[in-house]
């Protein structure tokens, strides 16, 4: 199956945009669960939000929530199809939310990511989408150490800050086609940022270390990249392993040693898979993916289905690593 159409401009390039539309998009399958439309407001401002509940759901026991975050010119509904989370997200029965950024707070809905406005705790939209999942932790019976933050493109730079600014809340992140945190603070710089010119990977490190503050922890993470993407530089991904592998070198955590796996999907995509002696931080890097969702479905945009499963292995990576007792004491 082909990559889904992609059209390039200046300002999407700005703001890690391509215009992509699946021709005829198929109806979105909830596998049985529900998909329901909510909304939120708070002093930081209003979002909408979609929530899928598995049809395994009764209250009477304590499920995982995944918050996924869109990339430019998608809305839930689209990522849900592109990415088949909901379908996941059925099997193992988890919830899923999709927090919708509107036109309004940006002309091609992206997540903006790179405004120093919306990259801390308390303010912006990091606070908008923790507010999100405070919220459906309060009104559905969430398992609070299986809380996990996620997305792809400019979702996925803004996962990564929510789940920095927010170490409390969510026990793992994932990023899709991302930028390490704080790589930028104005158009100009997330645009050298995108081109893979980020800034010194101490700095980086530095900045995650301040997001997270006396929350401070070394927080599991996820990264899948695609070697031919020609949006966000393949160097934005190694520089954002680096920046979490570089926070799990403080207090009583070690780097670890790396393991490499090198694997082909049955299509023909060659990946090397990397990942810590203790499992805690996994690299995915594909060779022929371009900017687009691994082993997505051609019914949503920006995806590929010749690669790797990225929703599987996300949704794997984040149960097998739940917040500890510990962790949530503090």
């Amino acid at each position: 199956m082909a990559v889904s159409s992609m059209v390039f401009g200046t300002w999407a390039i700005l703001i890690m945009a391509i215009s992509s539309t699946a021709a005829g998009a198929a109806p979105l399958s909830t596998g049985g669960g529900q998909f329901v439309t909510r909304e939120l407001s708070t002093e930081h401002g209003v979002r909408r939000y979609k929530l899928f509940i598995p049809s395994s759901y009764d209250g009477s026991k304590a499920l995982p929530l995944v918050v996924m975050l869109h990339g430019c010119t998608q809305d839930p509904d689209d990522i849900a199809r592109g990415t088949r989370l909901n379908g996941a997200a059925e099997e193992k029965s988890v919830l899923v939310a999709y927090p919708e950024q509107p036109d309004s707070a940006n002309p091609r809905k992206c997540w903006n990511w790179y405004d120093a406005a919306h990259q801390r705790r308390d303010a912006g939209e990091p606070a908008l989408i923790a507010a999100i999942t405070r919220q459906v932790i309060a009104d559905y019976r969430v398992d609070v150490n299986r809380v996990y933050v996620a997305g792809i493109s400019a979702g996925a730079a803004m996962a990564i800050a929510v789940g920095l600014s927010y170490p409390d809340l969510y026990a793992a992140v994932g990023s899709h086609s991302g930028i390490a945190y704080g790589a930028a603070t104005s158009v100009t710089e997330a645009l050298s940022a995108m081109q893979g010119q980020a800034r010194d990977p101490i700095v980086l490190a530095s900045n995650a270390k301040s997001a997270m503050g006396p929350r401070a922890r070394a927080i599991p993470a996820i990264v899948f990249q695609g070697e031919s993407d020609r949006v966000v530089n393949p160097a934005n991904g190694a520089q954002l392993v680096a920046q979490l592998a570089a926070v799990r070198r403080t207090g009583a955590y070690n780097n670890g040693a790396n393991i490499t796996e090198k694997g082909e999907t049955k299509d023909g995509y060659h990946y090397i898979r990397t990942r810590q002696d203790d499992s805690t931080i996994e690299f995915w890097l594909i060779q022929e993916l371009g900017h687009a969702w691994s082993g997505g479905s051609t019914d949503g945009t920006f995806t590929d289905s010749r690669g790797p499963t990225a929703t599987a292995e996300m949704l794997r990576f984040f149960l097998e690593h739940p917040r500890s007792a510990e962790e949530t004491r503090k």
